[in-house]
């Protein structure tokens, strides 16, 4: 039973981490849906944030920000401001690893959950 326990929570483990770290961007620079998440970054690249987010973050933090194995994120923007999002993206934090997505991606993403009050 032990044994069978055991795998059980190995596995959840790597198909977690695998699910949070798997994703690849394409950002094919249309910009599509208007969501750039660059206000105020001094950045003028288009990148859709919400799209990046879709890629790399959904399968953790579910495609409507409710949660999943990692945390809610539909307030996200009344707890932590612009740049503490940024760092937690570029850091990780608790389970999340560091660097799943990198650059104007991170920052359009952070700018774009900090609208999330």
């Amino acid at each position: 039973m032990r044994k069978t326990l055991l795998s059980l929570i190995i596995g959840a483990t790597v198909l977690t981490l695998a699910a949070c770290g798997g994703g690849s961007s394409t950002n094919d620079g249309s910009g599509t849906s208007g969501t750039t998440g660059t206000e105020g970054t001094g950045n003028t690249s288009t990148v859709n944030a919400e799209q990046v987010f879709q890629a790399n973050c959904a399968s953790c933090h579910a495609n409507n920000l409710s949660g999943g194995v990692g945390p809610n994120l539909q307030h996200i923007g009344s707890q932590l401001d612009e740049a503490q999002i940024l760092s937690v993206i570029e850091n990780g934090k608790g389970a999340m690893p560091a660097g799943l997505i990198k650059g104007d991606e991170a920052k359009a993403v952070a700018a774009w959950l900090a609208e999330h009050k």
